[in-house]
């Protein structure tokens, strides 16, 4: 994701500064910009009557990489790309909104989130029942999920959950819709979701895993026979799993994406062998599968990696505000996030309602924190399952 306007790829908001209007004697006009060997600090401003808080900040923002990008450009570091971002230090000033922000610097485009997303994985239920013998491994279906959450976690963006027993398509042939028990659709996803403080669900399917059939050998004589012994050892076998990724706070379908190959020669899966294991890589048909594991978790990383962040509110009262991440999620001290409203009662599936205000962190532990909100927010109007969310890089 990436500033509109801008020619160097933003990829990381890390929001640890705190509001100072007493800096008056900053002209809204002055454009304060350094370089010190690979960080540019440069200020942006943008105008309070743009719009709400958080539209007012992110235009300041963009205002301030824009003057970034200029900076790089006297300088003659016109290829270096701004790869992290920290806004220092914020203060209103007359009818603007200043921002101090020091970027730093890469000579190559990369992400590294500022904060870790959770993400549940699901089972993998496989649509023809019959295409996995019993005498084969019976870990496809939740051996695929949980490593692809594994490959995930070992980013160091995502904190994965495994859910791998629990199946959300009753009818694997009509994923991603899921078919009600009771309720709406998308009610289970939710709930897992709901009880792992989950960001994303990861689903899928396994749509196709048929050996090729042999049963008819063309010829006769003695060349006919020795394809007909062929056919236990040399073979084919065709490969078709769908990977979902779903919102958990509204239950939106964010990822579709169907991985198609075959594999020839031996299309045994012994029974006993473990996704991931070093003797299930080993064979031609866990050597196809890994690939795919592999490109499933690159393609979920690079689309939700740098992704606004956002959690759970599990306690209000007064104007302090605890939500359900904490240092293992990479919640500082100082940390701010925008809580939005989740509908009547923190309603789940609601998805983002209105902003009620900022909230700044004071106290962190490792799975949970707390803060206050900005003065601007009503007291009282935050409910245990409204959002609070990161600053996103537009």
């Amino acid at each position: 994701m990436c500033f509109k306007g801008v020619l160097f790829g933003i990829l990381v908001v890390l929001l640890v500064g705190c509001s100072h209007p007493g800096n008056g004697n900053r002209r809204s006009g002055d454009v304060d910009a350094s370089v010190s060997g690979q960080q540019v600090s440069v200020q942006g401003a943008a105008p309070l009557a743009q719009g709400g808080i958080e539209d007012v900040r992110r235009a300041a923002i963009d205002d301030a990489v824009n003057n970034a990008s200029l900076q790089l450009k006297r300088n003659n570091a016109a290829a270096m790309l701004i790869s992290d971002i920290k806004v220092v230090d914020e203060w209103q000033d007359a009818n603007l909104y200043h921002v101090q922000v020091l970027a730093v610097l890469s000579d190559k485009q990369r992400c590294a989130s500022p904060y870790r997303k959770k993400i549940v994985a699901t089972g993998f239920p496989i649509m023809n029942t019959e295409q996995v013998s019993g005498t084969e491994s019976q870990d496809l279906f939740s051996g695929i999920p949980r490593e692809i959450n594994n490959r995930l976690m070992e980013t160091g963006d995502f904190i994965g959950r495994n859910l791998t027993n629990t199946i959300l398509y009753r009818r694997p042939d009509m994923a991603p819709e899921i078919q009600p028990e009771d309720g709406p659709g998308n009610a289970a996803l939710l709930r897992i979701a709901s009880m792992h403080n989950a960001q994303f669900v990861l689903s899928g399917v396994i749509r196709d895993f048929r050996v090729e059939s042999a049963e008819y050998v063309r010829g006769s004589g003695i060349l006919a026979e020795l394809k007909s012994m062929a056919r236990d050892y040399i073979a084919r076998r065709s490969i078709g799993i769908d990977v979902f990724v779903h919102d958990g706070f509204s239950g939106a379908l964010l990822f579709q994406h169907r991985y198609t190959d075959s594999i020839i020669g031996d299309v045994t899966l012994p029974t006993g062998y473990t996704v991931g294991s070093d003797r299930f890589n080993a064979t031609p048909a866990g050597h196809k599968i890994g690939e795919i594991i592999q490109q499933a978790s690159e393609d979920i990383h690079r689309l939700f990696g740098c992704y606004p962040f956002a959690v759970r509110v599990v306690q209000a009262s007064s104007n302090r505000v605890v939500i359900a991440a904490g240092a293992q999620d990479k919640i500082k001290m100082g940390d701010k996030l925008m809580v939005y409203s989740a509908g009547v009662g923190g309603q789940a599936g609601a998805g983002l309602g209105e902003p009620v205000g900022i909230l700044t962190i004071t106290d962190v532990s490792a799975t949970s924190a707390a803060g206050s909100l900005d003065s601007s927010a009503h007291v009282g109007i935050v409910r245990p399952g409204d959002w609070a969310k990161s600053f996103p890089t537009p």
